[in-house]
């Protein structure tokens, strides 16, 4: 997460994949190219093969079929510490070594930089500085991991991946745990490593409205197969809502950045109705004098 370089450009692309759990599909003959330099999120219902699919893009699972090529080489044939080079990930349940500080585990985002003749250097201690401070973690340096909410823990793995300094970026739903205002933050932070580095950044995302506001590009996945590719104004639709969500909805524009906003139907009340259910009949309220009772 260093300002002297910019990410290199990358090809990253899955070819006919299919990716299975223990014999189960979850991922079907799945194509995918990753636009280089730009924030892609990919979106859909639960158990539809998002994560699973970040997984696969990142080396962290072998297709049972096709496969997963990075600059035209598959993933799978080139050394592990040399990909993490290049794609860095925050995975949806992370785990750290009990015992371990903030600092220790940031600073081990730079373990792929790290080898026989390459030892840690002031350029580490400035990258993993850099990375606390843009997650606002660096106070919580010296405190181990375990000691940390759901929030802050979220926020100290996100600064570990920027450590790593990947031209390649996948995050697996990084707004997980984080009040709105962090959230925000998060994904504010994501762009502008995007718009300042050119870094590649793919993440999952629950909140069709953040993933629209915030992405180049959207993923549109359901049943282990992608429904739609593309800008946000052309992905999101209302008959696309229906058929991954099963949800009827109204798609209009965001007041603030124009792109498109999803207002769920569902079963609308009339302001009559919810007067009626919180409100006692005005014939059953006993007449007073005036008085405050």
């Amino acid at each position: 997460m260093t300002d002297e370089r910019r990410s290199a450009g990358h090809d990253l692309r899955a070819e006919r994949i299919s990716l299975a759990y223990d014999g189960d599909l979850v991922v079907k003959d799945l194509d995918l190219q990753v636009p280089d330099g730009r924030v892609t999120a990919v979106v859909g219902p639960n158990g539809c093969g998002k994560s699973t699919l970040l997984r696969a893009l990142s080396r962290l699972m072998r297709p049972r079929s096709g496969v997963v090529l990075l600059d035209g080489e598959a993933v799978h044939s080139r050394a592990a510490k040399e990909v993490a080079q290049v794609i860095g990930i925050l995975p949806q349940q992370a785990t750290a070594p009990e015992g371990i500080t903030v600092a220790d585990l940031v600073g081990r985002g730079r373990y792929p930089h790290q080898g026989w003749f390459r030892r840690w250097t002031s350029t580490d201690d400035a990258v993993v500085r850099a990375a606390l401070e843009a997650t606002e973690t660096l106070d919580l340096a010296q405190r181990r991991v375990e000691e940390l909410s759901g929030g802050q823990r979220q926020r100290v793995w996100i600064a570990m991946a920027l450590a790593q300094d990947p031209d390649v970026l996948l995050l697996d739903e990084p707004t997980t745990y984080l009040d709105v205002a962090h959230q925000i933050d998060v994904l504010e932070l994501l762009h502008e490593q995007n718009r300042s580095r050119g870094t590649t950044v793919v993440m999952v995302l629950h909140d069709l409205n953040l993933a629209s506001r915030y992405a180049d590009h959207l993923v549109v996945m359901a049943d282990g197969q992608v429904l739609a590719t593309g800008d946000p104004s052309e992905a999101i639709t209302e008959d696309l809502v229906q058929r991954a969500f099963g949800l009827a909805a109204r798609v209009v524009p965001d007041p603030v950045t124009g792109s498109p906003m999803v207002v769920p139907v569902g079963r609308p009340r009339s302001a009559a109705a919810l007067l009626t259910q919180t409100d006692p009949p005005s014939a059953t309220v006993p007449p007073t004098s005036g008085r405050l009772v």
